[in-house]
């Protein structure tokens, strides 16, 4: 019954992860992943997984390459047919790990995305494993952009595929809320507690009239949008402030 075959997080989509950027053995931003990872465990109501152990698994995944790119994925273990878990659920951490591959520095182009995401506040911020909205979401094109934004049932700017939202406006950076869906990323708890950065509901027109527009995520950063439909962008020196105060972290500078 503790064969892979069996998890939950396979049949179901039944745990929980995380994907680190690790720099030089070293996972700056360590402590908000964990802290996610922990309130993703509390509101499923699955174990929470021992930090030492943890913390071993980056450190010998981190072992492989110089800089890395290490996912955790915590599931609710291997169980019996049906959607009810074991009365005691013995949960399973798999980790892996590929190498860190910088990105051109040119910037974004995005398009608008037809698939929405479902309003469900009880899985709203955290990373579950259920991912199916923004693979239906990221098969909508091909090479021609490099992202899509999303927008959830009400017609509200959500976040792209795989990255949070900003918005310059009045020299304020914006994201949207997740409080009824989309994921509360590190890169974003990132720019609301170091780079004054607030929330606020975002609709299609504040997008395409913002000053400057980013996306963000805990692998890549902030990274400056060039490009959405008809709407063009250039370089901002704002958003090359974030880059390198970002980069920074991943330097061993302070």
């Amino acid at each position: 019954m503790n064969s892979l075959a069996f998890d939950r997080g396979l049949h179901y989509g039944d745990g929980l992860f995380e994907t680190l950027r690790v720099a030089d053995g070293v996972a700056p931003l360590w402590d908000w992943h964990r802290e996610r990872l922990l309130a993703g465990c509390a509101r499923l109501g699955l174990p929470a997984p021992d930090d030492a152990r943890l913390r071993r698994a980056v450190r010998s995944l981190s072992r492989l390459h110089r800089d890395s790119v290490v996912k955790l994925l915590w599931t609710a273990g291997s169980g019996q047919r049906g959607y009810a878990r074991p009365s005691e659920p013995a949960p399973r951490l798999l980790a892996s790990a590929r190498p860190w591959q910088p990105l051109p520095a040119a910037a974004l182009s995005l398009r608008w995305c037809a698939t929405r995401l479902a309003l469900q506040p009880a899985l709203a911020g955290i990373k579950h494993l259920n991912r199916l909205e923004q693979v239906l979401a990221r098969a909508e094109w091909n090479e021609d952009y490099d992202e899509g934004l999303m927008l959830d049932m009400q017609g509200r700017v959500v976040a792209a595929t795989a990255a949070n939202v900003f918005v310059r406006r009045d020299g304020q950076w914006l994201t949207p809320p997740v409080a009824e869906c989309g994921i509360a990323g590190v890169a974003r708890r990132w720019m609301l507690d170091t780079h004054g950065a607030r929330e606020c509901e975002l609709s299609v027109a504040d997008i395409e009239s913002a000053e400057a527009l980013v996306l963000t995520n805990a692998v890549r950063g902030p990274r400056q949008v060039g490009r959405l439909g008809a709407r063009r962008w250039r370089a901002d020196a704002g958003v090359r402030r974030l880059r390198r105060s970002w980069d920074a972290l991943f330097a061993g500078r302070p």
